[in-house]
């Protein structure tokens, strides 16, 4: 993500920050909300300092390609996900919205979704500090990791 850079919002320096991931969830026309289980469970790992959530918006793609974004704050009725307001850093720049609409469907919405690793956070300020680098990450698709455990039982 190309956004701004994350400001101070629980007193610590950037430098202690755990690694930041992002996500972007499409939706089919008509079902443009973030809500229920979902919404409930992104705010107890929320509320148990498992994430911090950065950046939180929903993305509209018009059935001609128009782009429309709400900011978790324009978003009416937040419910449960008012509780995370206070811990947002609006990281997320317009580039980036304007990519993720690219790879959309015509009439659909996405929930963008980018949250620091709270619960990483004292290890990867030890490695920094040790002198460490992050040169590579990435993420195994459970399916693949299903099938590669399933393979090695039989």
């Amino acid at each position: 993500m190309n956004g701004a850079e994350l400001t101070d919002t629980d007193n610590r320096p950037d430098d202690e920050l755990g690694p930041i991931d992002y996500l972007v969830v499409e939706f089919p026309p008509g079902q443009t909300r973030l809500t229920g289980e979902a919404a409930a469970e992104l705010v107890a790992l929320a509320a148990s300092d498992t994430i911090r959530v950065l950046d939180l918006m929903i993305v509209y793609k018009g059935e001609d390609g128009s782009i429309d974004v709400d900011e978790f704050e324009d978003i009416d009725d937040l419910g449960d996900l008012a509780q995370i307001e206070a811990t947002l850093a609006e990281v997320l720049a317009e580039q980036d919205l304007i990519d993720i609409a690219a790879a959309m469907d015509p009439g659909s919405a996405a929930a963008v979704l980018v949250w620091e690793n709270t619960w990483a956070a004292p290890f990867a300020v030890a490695l920094r500090r040790g002198g460490g680098q992050l040169i590579a990450s990435g993420r195994i698709p459970t399916q693949a990791l299903i099938a590669s455990m399933s393979k090695e039982g039989e």
